[in-house]
């Protein structure tokens, strides 16, 4: 593919290119094989099972709650007020399994990828569209089979019972995350969809109550509240117009919430039927002296071995006294965190913890649409439901959990590679203009920064002399590379 005219449109198509050479150059697939496609195409209808293991619970108030364009529905939530402050916490998770079955083509496609990848210009789902939006989805007003992990929570947020086990449910509302945040906040009105099912806001309002008193106990236990710059790509049509924020609200954080505490449920109940689990670990930062080295100049002083609790203290302050610069130093906390991994965990052992979200039990098992963890755990739960013996072998669960990891960090260097071409291509136009900008990072490899409008990250290549990371500064576009993602700016005059 040769170099794009600077002057034409931003256009989908171009992104769209990159991205298939990027999931080939990372060794994902982007396109089902015919076998794969051939099997969708015999699936009519979604399985429906009924039986002594299967609990109807289609009359309880079931909501999703997802971006707004979302159609693969992996999980629905209800709730249920009880004596002394308590709640009953409902999660529903699609039963992929069930139409999914292990050995066939799709399961061999989702097996080789491990996840959906979601890049500015395209969705490559895991799994089939005809699976993941409509027959695996939990979408609104369809029965459906699913994993239902029920919590009960007490007026401190703690869980202090659970039980797992299957059921059919009905989606009564679909929802959106923006929408119903601002509801929430009290900074909008109420969604049409909540206002027409009878009962439902009330519903929300106590689910809400229960995750924000979760997340509270979280973060007093150590959890990071992190907030890395994400943008979602805007289009007209097939025109790139913009690349807008992603921010974090008080609906998001009701699903993070319950998801965190859900995983933890499962992992628990793998353990305790003596199965094995994928484990999802963040382990103790190895560069924890250089985390503490970054928080002395912001006045943080944190302890020389690693220490959630300060840590999430430490920025917990940083992000009520400077919001602005808050997400660049997420970023460089985030990194010298290092990554998650799977790990799995057999029985009579124990894995590690996850150091960011200050727990110990804590696998993946909430989006079985869109990772392929996830489908594993759904599979290990079942077959441990149903006493069965474990579905694969020891050291199948051991490669996988390896190549899960693998193809999760290729996935990720995917979507980063089609986001930077995605910013190239708005700013390929606009060669010469002039923007404000913060300085994110100052090294041997360069100095970069941020301009504010649009939200993109470039190198200073020239100008950079006396700079450091947090500084303002008035910087001239002068050079895209949209095939690598390249943008350059130099220091403008005038600027201080």
């Amino acid at each position: 593919m040769g170099p794009m005219n600077s002057t034409a449109q931003p256009n989908r198509n171009d992104l769209k290119a990159i991205a298939h050479q990027a999931m080939i150059r990372r060794g994902l697939q982007p396109d089902f094989s015919p076998q794969a496609l051939s099997e969708s195409g015999r699936v009519i209808r979604a399985p429906v099972e009924t039986g002594p293991g299967v609990r109807d619970l289609r009359g309880l108030l079931w909501a999703s709650i997802d971006n707004d364009d979302s159609r693969d529905l992996d999980q629905l939530s209800v709730g249920e007020p009880l004596a002394g402050g308590r709640t009953r916490v409902r999660v529903a998770i699609a039963d992929v399994d069930a139409a999914v079955k292990a050995g066939s083509a799709i399961d061999g496609h989702a097996r080789t990828n491990t996840t959906s990848v979601y890049t500015a210009a395209e969705i490559f789902p895991m799994l089939p569209l005809k699976f993941s939006t409509d027959l695996t989805s939990l979408g609104e007003s369809q029965d459906r089979l699913a994993i239902v992990i029920e919590m009960e929570v007490d007026a401190g947020g703690t869980v202090t019972a659970s039980d797992l086990y299957r059921a059919t449910v009905r989606n009564q509302a679909k929802l959106a995350y923006n929408s119903v945040a601002a509801w929430l906040e009290g900074a909008g009105p109420i969604p049409p969809r909540i206002r027409e099912v009878p009962g439902l806001d009330e519903n929300l309002r106590l689910q809400d109550r229960v995750a924000q008193r979760m997340k509270g106990l979280r973060h007093r236990h150590g959890a990071l509240a992190l907030e890395t710059l994400q943008t979602r790509a805007v289009f007209v049509g097939d025109v790139l117009s913009d690349l807008c924020p992603e921010e974090k609200n008080r609906a998001k954080e009701l699903i993070e919430d319950f998801m965190i505490a859900a995983n933890g449920v499962t992992a628990k109940f793998l353990q305790k039927m003596g199965f094995p689990s994928f484990r999802r670990v963040l382990r103790s930062p190895e560069r924890w002296e250089r985390i503490v080295n970054l928080a002395k100049p912001l006045g943080g002083t944190l302890p020389s071995q690693p220490d959630a609790g300060a840590l999430a203290g430490f920025l917990d302050a940083r992000r009520k006294a400077d919001p602005t610069r808050f997400p660049d130093l997420s970023l460089s906390v985030v990194k010298l965190l290092g990554k998650g991994e799977y790990v799995l965990e057999r029985p009579g052992q124990e894995a590690e913890g996850h150091f960011g979200l200050a727990v110990r039990d804590y696998t993946h098992s909430t989006a079985p649409n869109r990772r392929f963890p996830d489908l594993v755990t759904q599979r290990l739960l079942k077959a441990a439901l149903a006493g069965s013996p474990v579905p694969y072998g020891s050291g199948d669960l051991d490669a996988l959990a390896q190549h899960c990891t693998q193809q999760e960090d290729n996935a990720a260097k995917v979507e980063r590679q089609v986001g930077k071409s995605a910013a190239a291509l708005l700013l390929a136009s606009r060669i010469g203009e002039k923007f404000d900008a913060i300085v994110t990072g100052v090294g041997d490899r360069g100095t970069w920064v941020r301009i504010l409008r649009p939200p993109v990250d470039g190198k200073l290549a020239r100008g950079f002399e006396g700079l450091d990371v947090g500084d303002a500064v008035r910087v001239e576009l002068v050079h895209t590379d949209v095939q690598q993602g390249f943008i350059d700016f130099v220091r403008s005059r005038g600027s201080v």
